[in-house]
């Protein structure tokens, strides 16, 4: 779970933080009309976490729910799963956001997610958030043994039934790949015993460009990653245009992004600790040939760097899969470098209309990971 960070990053309160360095940063496209205002989210574990350490994490979301931390989210591919963590955080905590990032719609059917969602929003005083997502074919199709191919219709699909679960109504659904009741069997269309929760915030993620414009249509927030400021307009632009085509706001739709935050002097360092986390998204992040993280950072201009990168990796050549990745990518997609460097980004993010930041825990301890989420809370609380 934990990752040690080198040894020159410093941690430090909002007193020792200047502020007095300019914004910079613009996206590319339309700039969204709303002032951002940056909330740090954290992550409680990997997709792939195999609950060791849990009363660390636990600590350590204490900590985040104490110093006013928004939200804490888990996920889920073939390790611990995305809901029993946050029941227990439910019980723990007093006010921080619980959110799943993401729960795979593949591995639960909507009616099962309606319950699943309710129950927590039930037993957390409505701090619960659901986040939901298709994952990919190498985890739909080899975990769960069930089908991947248009996971598009199929989440508009989803999303239709557990927003009328939310409501409170029977559920009752003829689409391409639900049918509720099941044809043809004893079965009658039901409702949820627990009291409707239609303002119940859903978030999707989501990175193609269909996926993100239904993300516009019918999601409260984004759950979105390789994003690039610069070219922001490649994610967020097709957020736009789902929810005006929805006669909706964009303004309305939060948008968190996930990513590490680290400040030192020593930037060779820090590009060195980051270079595998890229190197493992471009070409480690599904098969050889669906990788939609790829995808993403190729439509944000870095497409020759993505097919390099992946070819490498597929090949079994990660050092060459390493030496293919530029810093300057690493610096434009994480908030990483020299205080001032940092502050750049996070003010470029900002304009760029990201109102979330979601980070992993930093550090061998669970005292350096509360130290890390305290500078990474008092630099964030920090900019203007």
């Amino acid at each position: 779970m934990s990752s040690s960070l080198p040894r020159t990053v410093t941690s430090f309160s909002a007193r020792t933080v200047s502020s007095d360095l300019g914004p910079s940063g613009k996206p590319d496209g339309p700039r969204c009309a709303r002032v951002a205002v940056m909330k740090v989210a954290i992550s409680v574990s990997s997709a792939y976490y195999n609950g060791e350490n849990w009363g660390d994490l636990v600590a350590y979301v204490r900590a985040a729910d104490q110093m006013g931390v928004d939200s804490v989210w888990s996920a889920e591919a073939w390790g611990v799963d995305a809901v029993t963590s946050l029941a227990y955080l439910a019980a723990v905590t007093d006010q921080i956001t619980l959110g799943s990032g993401i729960m795979q719609i593949s591995a639960r059917t909507p009616a099962a997610t309606v319950a699943t969602a309710m129950s927590l929003a039930q037993i957390s005083n409505d701090r619960f958030v659901l986040g939901l997502g298709v994952s990919g074919p190498q985890v739909v199709e080899g975990f769960h043994g069930a089908a991947f191919a248009q996971p598009l219709s199929r989440l508009r699909e989803y999303m239709d039934i557990v927003r009328m679960g939310l409501r409170g109504e029977r559920l009752v659904y003829e689409g391409k790949h639900y049918v509720l009741p099941r044809p043809g069997g004893e079965g009658k269309a039901l409702k949820s015993s627990i009291p409707p929760k239609p303002d119940l915030p859903i978030y999707l993620a989501t990175l193609g460009p269909k996926s993100l414009e239904l993300t516009g249509a019918v999601a409260d927030g984004w759950v979105g990653t390789s994003f690039v400021a610069e070219h922001a307009d490649v994610m967020l632009g097709p957020i736009r245009r789902g929810a005006e085509q929805a006669g909706r706001s964009f303004d309305d739709i939060e948008i968190q992004i996930s990513g590490p935050i680290a400040v030192s002097d020593d930037v060779d360092a820090l590009l060195a600790q980051y270079r595998p986390n890229m190197a493992f998204t471009l070409g480690g992040m599904g098969s050889a040939t669906t990788n939609f993280y790829n995808n993403a950072y190729s439509r944000a201009g870095w497409e020759d760097t993505a097919a390099e990168v992946r070819r490498h990796w597929v090949a079994g050549d990660k050092p060459a899969a390493l030496a293919a990745i530029p810093d300057e990518l690493l610096l434009a997609a994480y908030p990483i470098g020299t205080e001032a460097m940092v502050r750049e980004r996070l003010q470029a993010l900002t304009n760029a209309g990201v109102n979330q930041i979601r980070i992993w825990p930093q550090g061998d301890t669970v005292t350096e990971q509360i130290d890390y989420l305290e500078m990474v809370q008092d630099l964030v609380s920090s900019m203007p």
